[in-house]
């Protein structure tokens, strides 16, 4: 899967937004898939080490099973790694109808205020 992928997958659901908070010298290093009703993050999606990580926010009870199943999924980059996973969208393996069903499940744990 390519960054710009997810990104548009993201912007798919309903009154999402992208923001930029850290970018560096005008280059951009990630990418916050955002609500707009609450501005809270259901997405981040980083490049880190060539690698093109996203994090998204899981139920707790399922992260340990991702995690074990795919190994594409770790625990979250610089984030709670109880409640947030990290997919490696790059790798040839990745599942990208997984992928979405768990952007969606991000947007929807994410959605309430």
């Amino acid at each position: 899967m390519e960054k710009q992928e997810v990104i548009e997958y993201c912007l798919s659901l309903n009154n999402t937004y992208e923001d930029y908070p850290f970018s560096k010298s005008g280059d951009v290093f990630s990418v916050v898939m955002k609500h707009k009703s609450t501005n809270k993050w259901f997405a981040l999606i980083m490049n880190v080490n060539n690698d093109i990580y996203l994090n998204i926010k899981t139920d707790p009870n399922y992260s340990d099973l991702l995690r074990s199943t795919y190994d594409y999924i770790i625990p979250a980059y610089h984030m709670n790694k109880e409640h947030w996973n990290t997919i490696i969208i790059n790798k040839n393996d990745v599942d990208k109808n997984l992928v979405k069903e768990l952007i969606e499940q991000s947007y929807e744990l994410t959605k309430r205020k």
